[in-house]
């Protein structure tokens, strides 16, 4: 099958860049291009420029009409170790938060594991559907979280912290845990962006997608100083504390990486995965997705540990957010 690259905006609108990808960049050229790397950022070419780009319809996609996925029982001693350990060093006040990630494990029962690409496309609208496929591996989902928009001298971004089921919208609102969970990412954001200029923050709101609600706060930059380029933001955001930890230090970053290794997360997952085209960068948080290699599927969810956090709530959380990636891909 040809090397498969997918994105489609909130508004449905969706491009499907086509192999092979010979062409890499370093930043975007005025040549369409998908930005593609793991957690670590550990690819200096990230800009992968398709031999073909075309509107993306779901003719052009493997067929999932007999995509059947048997999945496991998530292992939980390492997570709860890693909870355990994260929020013993929250309570010391050594680290504001943590996020930990639970992988589901499962087989391809029947059909076609990239063929997760077309159920992406054609999830519900209001998020950002991503996806690669290369050889006899890749990953696709649709994500609520966009890590920044750039074009025509305008920065758009957004918290996107704060988890809870549909139905305690009271509850949720004046939860304590939650919203401080959410602030620490805003107040990130707002801080890492400053050096760019002053940033306007819109009010928090609620966002509803796949059968969970978050807490979002729209950020903007109207006049961005210095001319940062897509590279810049990328590197001055990520990780965010809502994939992330914080501080976001060398020494606590290992400490993730470490985590992330235990817990078997795959290299997609909170990663940024972008698309450049017309003189517009958009890039996203690649999560509620799954990643596969060959017949061998992974599903991650993460949960942010703060101060207020109870093992039993986030336990809950990562399998509410795989619930609904199972929901929203059908599988």
């Amino acid at each position: 099958m040809t090397d498969l690259a997918l994105f489609r905006l909130p508004d449905g609108q969706a491009w499907l860049g086509l192999g092979p990808f010979a062409e890499q960049s370093a930043q975007p050229t005025d040549s369409p291009a998908f930005y593609v790397n793991d957690f670590s950022l550990s690819d200096p070419k990230p800009w992968k420029i398709p031999a073909k780009l075309i509107q993306a319809t779901t003719a052009q996609l493997p067929d999932d009409s007999d995509l059947k996925v048997t999945w496991g029982k998530p292992a939980t001693e390492w997570f709860k170790m890693a909870f355990r350990r994260i929020r013993r060093e929250v309570l010391a006040g050594r680290l504001t938060k943590m996020v930990p990630v639970l992988t589901e494990l499962g087989q391809v029962a029947t059909g076609n594991p990239a063929s997760v690409l077309r159920r992406a496309l054609t999830s519900a609208a209001g998020t950002w559907a991503y996806g690669w496929s290369q050889g006899d591996h890749g990953f696709a989902g649709a994500t609520p979280e966009l890590l920044f928009q750039l074009g025509g001298g305008r920065l758009e971004t957004m918290a996107l912290a704060g988890t809870a089921k549909p139905g305690a919208d009271e509850a949720f609102l004046n939860d304590a845990k939650e919203i401080e969970e959410h602030e620490i990412v805003v107040r990130y954001i707002m801080e890492q962006l400053s050096t760019y200029g002053p940033v306007q923050r819109g009010n928090r709101g609620m966002m509803e997608t796949a059968g969970l609600r978050h807490f979002q706060t729209p950020l903007s930059l109207g006049n961005l100083n210095g001319k940062p380029t897509a590279d810049d933001l990328v590197k001055c955001l990520h990780p965010t504390p809502a994939v992330g930890c914080l501080p976001r230090s060398d020494e606590w970053l290992e400490r993730l990486r470490e985590y992330r290794q235990q817990l078997k997360v795959p290299g997609f997952f909170g990663a940024p995965f972008g698309f450049s085209f017309q003189g517009t960068v958009h890039v996203v948080v690649a999560i509620r997705g799954v990643s596969w290699n060959g017949n061998a599927v992974s599903l991650p969810s993460g949960c942010g540990v703060v101060g207020g956090s109870a093992f039993d709530h986030e336990w809950r959380e990562v399998r509410l957010k795989r619930e609904a990636v199972v929901r929203s891909l059908g599988l």
